[in-house]
């Protein structure tokens, strides 16, 4: 598998208001899809799920943890299902450290989504870093664990950006599935793109800050159940491989 890395020169946006340049991004280089990484992984043993064989998903939320967050541990508490959070550090992750640290004990997986939102390709290495690091210890001290996979903001990223992660031992997530849900509160709709867009090995985005998410999550989940969909985190998506610091992971 050619796995040449994004060119200094060409930076890699991928924003939500983007998706249907996203979608069709598939043969960017430099991208590693799901299914590339387990095909990759010389034979280890896939974890409780095997992704290779189940027909997976992955629910992830983006700039949480936020006021209304609780609520929608109490869904998935509910429905048995893990997600991936990224998490965002001014008002959040320093406001909310103990819905961090329940995420974290109720089996979910605690990512970085960067301390004010920034996109990182317009930054120097420091100001990555600055962005990245506070984070990282926030996340730390509400779970015990140091993050290894954070999302860029609007899915921006370069070669200088991988760089920087690399050295702190971080992955990026990317998505194949948004909602949109930052431009309504009607859960009908948040949840029907979100069905008309899931495909095996989707990662679907989703802000539960946002007025109409929390509700739409039950029928997302039920409805994705009926079609034979296992919900499982970002990195159990991959496993066996492991998510590895610098790369671009999407299906």
């Amino acid at each position: 598998m050619n796995r040449t890395r994004l060119t200094r020169t060409t930076g890699l946006l991928l924003a939500a208001a983007l998706l249907p340049v996203l979608t069709a991004c598939s043969t960017l280089t430099g991208v590693i899809s799901p299914a590339e990484a387990r095909d990759d992984a010389d034979g280890r043993a896939a974890g409780p799920v095997d992704c290779a064989e189940a027909k997976c998903v992955v629910l992830t939320f983006d700039g949480g943890p936020s006021a209304p967050t609780p609520k929608l541990l109490d869904v998935l508490k509910r429905e048995k299902v893990p997600a991936t959070f990224f998490l965002q550090g001014k008002g959040h992750t320093d406001t909310y450290p103990q819905t961090v640290t329940r995420m974290a004990k109720e089996g979910h997986e605690v990512a970085n989504h960067t301390l004010t939102h920034k996109n990182l390709t317009e930054l120097t290495p420091d100001e990555i870093r600055a962005e990245v690091e506070p984070v990282q210890k926030d996340i730390e001290a509400a779970t015990g664990k140091v993050p290894n996979l954070l999302r860029p903001p609007g899915g921006a990223t370069n070669d200088d950006v991988s760089d920087v992660l690399r050295e702190l031992g971080l992955a990026q997530a990317l998505w194949s599935v948004t909602a949109k849900d930052f431009q309504t509160t009607d859960s009908a709709l948040i949840k029907q793109r979100v069905l008309d867009q899931t495909e095996r090995d989707g990662i679907i985005l989703l802000h539960e800050r946002y007025a109409g998410t929390i509700p739409a999550v039950p029928g997302i989940i039920s409805e994705l159940r009926a079609k034979g969909y296992t919900f499982v985190t970002f990195s159990q998506l991959m496993s066996p491989a492991v998510p590895r610091p610098g790369e671009v992971y999407r299906p």
